[in-house]
């Protein structure tokens, strides 16, 4: 059978990866495949990078748009990255009748129903198993392993950088700047690290998780997302001493009124496998009413690993290749004419527990007076530390964990609580999940 010839665009890290993985285990993935699946073109406008990295197996072009308007390619991978030109070429690609596989999350979850709707209209296929946590076969899984599934929820450490920085804040005791820059040395943060740690990496991901989990249009938009910049070692190392890990969660829950999809700091209870998830690496959690909970771990990023997931994109569409696209498995998991139209909660409507960190006067009544605004707004206690003050300080630290309540009811408590005299620092707030097998 003739092999199948697939257009690159962009040899960079991933694309590397890609080309050495499809040649090195090129056997055995024609074996799985049906036939040999072969990188026939190559885009990059660096031309000699991408010579050395592909020497004559493979045509190489500074024009991206000859490879996705070539007869000869059967399939495209884009990891060009970004929504701009990525989009264009992916639009072009499905319009000339191309399968298409990318890694690309943010083109995804910002432009994803435009690009499923021309491939359903056009009967090709797009695949994306390496735009979620890398090498983690979490896609797939969602969309085919639990199908049987009604999911309740999703929640995920689906950003490698944001977890090596709290989990050195937590085994060192360093600060998050310092941690930052220690990131940035070793290559795990950009320059520019604010996709990471602002969440706004993780939120690209858990749209694309939800959209599949529930059978929703990627709504990006509708992602209430806050980062770690602002957190401290005194609240990790609190957070620990109450029995408590602090990750940067992405989450995605069904409610009976809409659909909850948040990506924010979060306690986590530390007996829960999730929380033990240190440095770069990724895991989610997903809760199916049939299965229970399964957990799925591994690397986020890096060359070989991503390409393990581009790979499985590539055999599984080879797979598919000559099949009526009416018999393939949905991009979004569910018949694109049947997507739930449940809303995506607002933020001040979602339910949880927070963590509370009070700076105060060390005088009697403070407590009285906090505890009274909690109970006038219908928020109970669950647990409580008071600090001792340090030595010549006139200021203690109050800590508390509360029960479950909407959001909009701890911003109402904790702005009554920020205007009484004796609290000498904003309010410290951190959401908190359980993440049980209820």
């Amino acid at each position: 059978m003739k092999p199948i010839k697939v257009g690159l665009l962009g040899i960079g890290t991933v694309g590397g990866g890609t080309f050495r993985v499809l040649r090195r285990n090129q056997e055995e993935i024609a074996r799985r495949a049906g036939r040999a699946i072969g990188i026939a073109m190559v885009a990059d406008t660096d031309l000699d990078k991408a010579r050395a990295a592909v020497g004559d197996f493979a045509r190489v072009s500074a024009d991206a748009w000859e490879v996705v308007g070539h007869p000869d390619i059967d399939i495209v991978v884009e990891l060009i990255g970004g929504t701009g030109i990525a989009r264009e070429l992916v639009l072009k690609a499905i319009e000339n009748g191309k399968q298409v596989v990318t890694a690309n999350k943010a083109l995804l979850a910002t432009h994803g129903n435009e690009i499923f709707a021309a491939a359903q209209r056009r009967g090709v296929s797009v695949a994306f198993e390496a735009a979620v946590a890398g090498g983690v076969p979490i896609i797939k899984a969602l969309r085919e392993g639990l199908s049987g599934n009604r999911i309740e929820w999703i929640a995920g450490i689906i950003n490698g950088t944001s977890n090596f920085i709290l989990s050195e804040m937590r085994a060192k005791g360093k600060a998050f700047g310092d941690v930052l820059k220690e990131a940035q040395a070793l290559g795990y943060a950009e320059a520019d690290p604010t996709f990471d740690i602002e969440g706004i990496d993780a939120a690209h991901k858990l749209t694309i998780l939800a959209a599949i989990g529930f059978g929703i249009p990627m709504q990006l938009s509708a992602c209430y997302t806050e980062g770690i910049a602002r957190l401290t070692r005194e609240d990790i190392r609190y957070a620990e001493e109450l029995g408590y890990r602090i990750k940067l969660l992405g989450v995605a829950k069904r409610t009976a009124q809409g659909f909850e999809l948040r990506v924010h700091p979060t306690l986590i209870p530390a007996k829960r496998l999730i929380a033990n998830v240190e440095g770069v690496m990724n895991a989610i959690l997903v809760k199916g009413d049939a299965v229970g909970q399964t957990m799925y771990y591994g690397p986020g990023a890096g060359a070989e690993p991503t390409a393990s997931a581009i790979v499985a994109d590539l055999v599984d569409v080879t797979r598919m290749h000559t099949v009526d696209p009416r018999h393939r498995v949905p991009h979004l998991a569910f018949q694109p004419d049947l997507l739930s139209n449940l809303p995506i909660l607002p933020m001040d409507e979602v339910e949880t527990a927070y963590y509370l960190r009070l700076r105060v006067d060390d005088r009697p009544g403070v407590l009285a007076d906090i505890t009274r605004i909690l109970a006038d707004l219908a928020i109970s206690i669950d647990a409580m530390v008071q600090k001792e003050p340090g030595e010549g300080e006139q200021q203690v630290d109050i800590v508390m964990l509360t029960h479950l309540t909407r959001e909009k009811h701890i911003k109402a408590a904790i702005e009554r609580i920020e205007s009484l005299p004796v609290v000498r620092a904003k309010v410290t707030r951190i959401r908190l999940e359980a993440l049980g097998a209820s």
